[in-house]
């Protein structure tokens, strides 16, 4: 292993790929505490110290790194991106524009990248007058803190305020398409891989702090068994035969070739869980900002604001089950799969081209998530629940869904570097 990462740095364009990889990182880490211009550095830490412990705080420091709450420059991080990018996808499917553009190829998939980033800008423009409004109030942005977060409240500070946050959301999305381009994996995922991971070592000293090293083993070890099990099931596939017949176009003969279409057991990623996880903070976010102490208010406080719960786990469970299938459904149009194999003389051994191979692949996908969705839930609860169990459930937020995250994204550049060291005839990572 460690003769493959000197191989890395032996290969000029792979060492150049990495070190672009890493140095853009480092940029958008040191940016995530640059606070922007009106904002008093002093009361907003002394707000977060507040706030401390709180899972609905937890989980908006979870994608931005903790950059949100500290009001920095790249306080929305990739989020706007993301949603955009979610938006746009699932638009593709009802907007028929949008679906030729899809098929068009890679002047198509250009358009759509372009309307992409409209869309984030044009989100991010809302958020950031929404954190900005927040932030002027307070006890708004942060609840039980009175401290004056925008000493100067003119329109000039705030506009500036609006206009930074924005360039630097549209920054962070430069920097994913960079690493995309010229960098290892796909940077979006990248930079969300850091914002996650740059959380652990304060998550981990405070439970050092609090359980013990005890505690603290017990932990690594059940996210160590949660890291082995997401890899083993995220190489999983189910490999479709295609066959391709054999065609003479003029005086050449095209085709014969056999392969596959490769169906992962997990198609949908951790989308499922991110939808899940989101909707359930939804309840306590409502309570939060209607201040109510009604019964249906304390139901939702007891039942939905800890991990621990059976009710909570159960419904974070068939969350994700359901958007398993919604988004693999969404994702994958087994029609549009056939039709194509359909045209350049493909077929699976035994089935008929066209409308029997899509109700073919869609028997095989369907089949398949849910053994997927069972693994998202079941990866998504454990964690969850021994944490809890541990009585690290709250410096220890969003454990599984964390991991599985940095699992899922840390494997993506493992791969490309493997693939491109074994081009150059060195051995890789793993002999």
């Amino acid at each position: 292993m460690l003769a493959g990462f000197a191989s890395i740095f032996r290969t000029p364009d792979l060492r150049n790929k990495v070190l672009i990889t890493l140095g853009l990182l480092a940029l958008y880490r040191m940016g995530c505490f640059i606070p922007i211009p009106g904002v008093s550095y002093r009361s907003v830490q002394t707000c977060i110290d507040v706030v401390e412990g709180n899972s609905l705080y937890g989980l908006i420091n979870l994608f931005s790194g903790g950059a949100l709450l500290q009001l920095s420059v790249f306080a929305l991080g990739v989020v706007p991106y993301i949603t955009a990018s979610i938006i746009i996808q699932l638009l593709t499917v009802v907007i028929p524009r949008l679906e030729a553009l899809k098929k068009e190829g890679q002047s198509g998939q250009a358009k759509m990248t372009q309307y992409t980033r409209y869309l984030t800008v044009g989100l991010a423009v809302l958020q950031c007058t929404g954190i900005v409004a927040l932030a002027r109030s307070p006890g708004r942005l942060f609840q039980g803190c009175p401290e004056q977060l925008v000493p100067n409240q003119s329109i000039a500070v705030v506009l500036s305020m609006i206009l930074t946050m924005t360039a630097g959301t549209v920054l962070v999305m430069w920097f994913g398409e960079i690493i995309t381009d010229k960098g290892i994996g796909n940077g979006m995922s990248l930079l969300i891989f850091a914002s996650i991971l740059s959380a652990f070592p304060g998550q981990f000293a405070t439970i050092f702090q609090t359980k013990g090293a005890f505690i603290l083993g017990l932990v690594l070890l059940v996210a160590l068994i949660t890291i082995c099990a997401v890899v083993y099931v995220e190489q999983a596939q189910r490999r479709v035969p295609v066959q391709y017949a054999k065609r003479m176009v003029g005086n050449k003969l095209y085709g014969g070739a056999s392969t596959y279409i490769p169906l992962k057991v997990n198609m949908a990623g951790v989308i499922p869980v991110i939808f899940a996880s989101s909707l359930l903070y939804i309840p306590q976010l409502i309570v939060t900002l209607s201040g109510s102490q009604s019964g249906w208010a304390q139901w939702i406080q007891t039942n939905f604001t800890t991990g621990d719960k059976p009710i909570y786990l159960l419904t974070y469970f068939l969350l994700i089950v359901f958007f398993a299938y919604f988004y693999v459904a969404i994702t994958f149009n087994p029609v549009e799969v056939a039709d194509d194999m359909k045209k350049y003389g493909g077929f699976i051994p035994g089935i008929r081209a066209g409308k029997p191979t899509a109700e073919y692949l869609n028997y095989v996908l369907t089949r398949l998530t849910f053994p997927g969705s069972l693994y998202l839930g079941v990866i998504a609860i454990i964690p969850f629940a021994g944490f809890a169990m541990l009585g690290v459930g709250q410096n220890f937020l969003f454990g599984g869904t964390s991991l599985l995250i940095m699992v899922g994204v840390g494997l993506d550049p493992v791969k490309q570097l493997q693939s491109q060291l074994q081009q150059r005839n060195y051995e890789g990572f793993l002999r």
